[in-house]
């Protein structure tokens, strides 16, 4: 149905593609993995009609295409699933779904919202959501955005005559297990009238869902099997090129906290999101906070780095206490974040490597209130090596990266700035393998140095794997406090029983 023939691909000196050949059969799935800048983003993109290629051929069907655009490649029934979402915020859900099709509910110059509004309920019934439709895009969770996402690239599925070829870039990356459950079953009833490309970090659902499977790296195609003959210590090792350690979360060089509390909460609360919490952190210490969507755990970690201040309790710093009403009150207090929407909340994304990554510490690179920009460059670079930031230079943009990339920016923008307490929302979602290494090996470093960490994860072993400590939270309410020494690690079973 779809095929890429010696398909290539430069960013100035940066080859992101190089001779890259893909199949897709008719009603199979096929899974596309590799680090970050692997170029599997950039192959989708091309797929999509996003990014045109610089040599190869594209074939639909048997037959050679060029797309012009994302409209043209919706005309020959390929749709794309954005990994970073491409939802406009400030219109609503309806509106989003039939983005340029607004003439088929339009009459006498008027849209008829009751017809929008209908259509736009069987769309989202596609995959499981009785999302208002009438309701700004900006109102909904990130997980009910992504669901949205999803209705919307299968909304080709009533506007073209031929099968379809849908691409997932990272679709799961903010879904809780219900919603991935349903995003599954519906790729498995849409096979019989369409193929799929899935990329997805998380190996495990990759072998799951696809029945071949492409190992990228550094812009080429390296491996490619079927996922019957795959496994995920097979697959690690081809994308990283050593296999998956055993001691992935690095539990040998978790040392115990000092004695001296950081931060210390009592009494915590915020209208319904949560109450009555009480936690004490330690310098070098990592509390990780697990708990489902709802729990009042995301907003608990809001109200640390002073999103939204508490309503009741106190809150210590340093032995101090404080009301914290925004974040440059948290910064000013020695507190670091780094969110998981990290293009909207984390990045100036139009600005340098270099400056994003001593924004949070001007203090160290100026000269005389005047920004010393060698210095800057030179911070930026070390940074870069530090963390194997995958980019030819410290000058070139944020949205020069890819998502992996980006995230070690954000990492690097606090440990440059000295912050001596990191919240840590998610800091591996959208990551591979080896990069999720990668920050493993920090977080253990600045834990060793003294840095207090404050975790939520996206899976229940990470949060495990990595934590001293584990608060369990549900229904706003802290119902467990587990130590997580080494050698002493809970099953996630344990944690689960006081979740929900």
């Amino acid at each position: 149905m779809l095929e890429t023939i010696g398909l290539s691909k430069s960013f100035g000196s940066l080859k992101a593609l190089n001779d890259i050949d893909i199949k897709v059969g008719r009603g199979e799935v096929v899974g596309l993995v590799g680090e970050n800048g692997a170029g599997k983003s950039t192959l989708m993109r091309i797929l999509a009609g996003v990014e045109q290629p610089d040599e190869g051929e594209l074939r639909r069907d048997g037959e050679p295409i060029h797309l012009s655009g994302p409209l043209d490649a919706g005309r020959q029934g390929i749709g794309l699933v954005f990994q970073e979402q491409s939802l406009l915020l400030n219109m609503s859900v309806a509106e989003n779904l039939f983005l340029g099709r607004e003439a088929e509910f339009t009459r006498f110059g008027l849209i008829d919202r009751n017809k929008l509004h209908a259509a736009a309920r069987q769309q989202l019934a596609k995959v499981g959501q009785t999302i208002d439709p009438g309701k700004r895009v900006s109102e909904l969770a990130f997980s009910e955005r992504q669901m949205v996402e999803l209705a919307k690239a299968l909304t080709l599925e009533d506007r073209v005559d031929r099968d379809l070829v849908i691409l997932l870039d990272e679709p799961t990356s903010v879904l809780e297990q219900a919603e991935i459950d349903i995003l599954f079953a519906r790729v498995r009833a849409l096979r019989a009238r369409a193929s799929f490309v899935f990329v997805s970090h998380r190996l495990d659902e990759v072998l799951a869902l696809s029945d071949r499977i492409y190992v990228m790296k550094d812009g080429a195609i390296v491996g490619a099997m079927p996922a019957a003959e795959a496994s995920v210590p097979k697959l690690h090792q081809m994308m990283v090129g050593h296999g998956l350690h055993g001691e992935y979360y690095r539990e040998n060089e978790q040392r115990p906290p000092a004695a001296d509390a950081v931060l210390v909460a009592r009494g915590l609360g915020s209208g319904r999101a949560y109450r009555d919490v009480d936690l004490t952190l330690h310098r070098g210490e990592v509390l990780a906070i697990a708990g489902v969507i709802g729990s009042g755990r995301e907003e608990l970690i809001r109200t640390i780095f002073g999103f939204e201040p508490a309503d009741t309790g106190t809150l210590e710093v340093f032995g101090k206490t404080v009301v914290l009403t925004s974040p440059a009150d948290a910064v000013a207090r020695g507190i670091g974040y780094i969110p998981r929407e990290r293009r909207v909340e984390g990045l100036v994304m139009l600005l340098s490597i270099a400056v994003n990554t001593t924004l949070a510490g001007l203090d160290g690179v100026c000269r005389r209130g005047l920004v010393d920009h060698a210095r800057e460059r030179a911070v930026a670079r070390s940074w870069i090596d530090r963390l194997a930031i995958k980019t030819s230079g410290p000058d070139l943009p944020c949205s020069s990266l890819s998502g992996g990339n980006q995230q070690k920016v954000v990492l690097a923008k606090w440990l440059q700035a000295g912050s001596g307490i990191l919240i840590l929302d998610h800091p591996t979602r959208g990551l591979d393998v080896g990069a999720k290494e990668e920050v493993y090996r920090l977080i253990r470093e600045v834990c060793a140095r003294g840095t207090a960490v404050i975790l939520t994860a996206d899976t229940l072993e990470e949060t495990i794997g990595l934590a001293h400590t584990i608060l369990v939270m549900r229904d706003g309410r802290v119902t467990a406090k587990i130590d997580a020494a080494p050698g002493a690690k809970p099953a996630q079973v344990d944690l689960i029983e006081y979740m929900v």
